[in-house]
């Protein structure tokens, strides 16, 4: 079994993203701006390019060691003339490496492609490289002149609803927001302390990875893990997986008509962000009756720094707009949307990866 990544402090986080930032900065200035700007605007070839590579499975086919692109070509049934010139284009930005002897082979920025990387990305790279999310991204134009999201116009049903009617492009939606989760899990649990709850409850909880690995942490407490009963179904086999299915009972429902009660502290990881304004409102208010008067919300979400910064939440905002109507939010933003709901903002602890633990209690 591969050794799990180390999590680093947040503050050395926090302090390799800025200098990253510069860094990115500094490029952009040492080339002239239109071609500057016409690498940005080829960015999303890239994007499709690292698309076609997961698809295809190169990154496995690597796993092994290097090959030739006739080789690679063979394995993926593939032409070797078009994959020689994906790994080319690929290998120049770092994504795959040209040997002496015309074989290719893994780097450092290829092996989270591997579908059995301890941090896959390759759910990702498909997700947000199929046609369907292709064609979303191209109504962009329509979302930011109208504030609304395109996908209800393009597709006659909102977003949810159509994953219900494509089940293809709704396993690539759910394969990668499970990367998402995994990715945020151990994070949050290095970040924050719940050790102080007795009772968790995980609402819109999926199959409960994150409250699995919670109670891992927390041998005191129990769980309640809540999610559509379409969705909760596939949560036992997860918890069992994780040791702590005696510790946590199931609850199939829907949080715009309740959530469990007597829960001291709330776990809501990437809800909030997903809806528009009045719908997460709603949300909020049926955690604020059913919490004790002495708990704990905690929302885990992207909280955007104050300013123009290059922080990946100000393009995933871009993304709830255009496809849920939701957004992301400032602490500034978060203290005052959670203050309508009857909860007082008390801290956000930032973890390792970008996104942040909200905690409020009832005000």
């Amino acid at each position: 079994m591969a050794a799990s990544p180390r999590i680093p402090p947040p503050r050395v986080a926090r302090a390799g993203e800025a200098v990253r930032e510069q860094v990115q900065r500094l490029h952009s200035r040492m080339a002239p701006a239109p071609v500057a700007l016409l690498e940005m605007i080829w960015g999303s070839l890239l994007s499709q390019a690292i698309h076609v590579a997961a698809k295809l499975g190169i990154a496995d086919v690597l796993a092994d060691g290097p090959l030739t692109p006739e080789e690679i070509a063979q394995r993926v049934d593939a032409s070797p003339d078009g994959i020689f010139r994906l790994l080319r284009a690929l290998a120049g930005r770092g994504v795959f490496a040209g040997r002496p002897d015309g074989r290719y082979e893994l780097t450092p920025l290829a092996e989270p492609l591997r579908s059995d990387a301890p941090v896959s990305m390759r759910s990702v790279a498909l997700l947000w490289g199929s046609p369907e999310h292709w064609e979303h991204w191209g109504h962009l134009h329509d979302s930011v002149r109208s504030g609304e999201p395109a996908v209800p116009a393009i597709r006659g049903l909102d977003f949810w609803a159509y994953l219900e009617t494509n089940p293809d492009f709704a396993a690539q939606f759910n394969n990668a927001m499970t990367t998402f989760s995994n990715f945020a899990k151990a994070p949050v649990v290095a970040a924050y302390d719940f050790s102080r709850f007795s009772t968790i409850v995980d609402v819109g909880a999926g199959h409960g990875a994150l409250l699995a690995a919670i109670l891992q942490r927390t041998p005191a407490a129990r769980g309640v893990l809540f999610d559509l009963p379409s969705v909760t179904s596939g949560a036992t086999d997860v918890l069992r997986a994780h040791g702590v299915e005696t510790r946590c009972t199931i609850e199939s429902g829907s949080f715009f008509d309740r959530v469990p009660a007597g829960g001291d502290a709330y776990v809501l990881k990437n809800i909030i962000h997903d809806w528009a304004e009045s719908e997460a409102l709603t949300i909020l208010r049926n955690v604020r009756e059913a919490i004790k008067p002495d708990g704990r919300l905690l929302l885990i979400e992207l909280v955007l720094p104050e300013g123009n910064s290059g922080h990946i939440g100000n393009i995933m905002n871009l993304e709830m707009l255009l496809d849920l109507g939701g957004r992301e939010r400032t602490e500034r933003e978060y203290r005052e949307f959670l203050a309508r709901a009857g909860f007082e903002l008390t801290r956000v602890v930032q973890t390792a990866a970008p996104v942040s633990v909200v905690e409020s209690k009832p005000d």
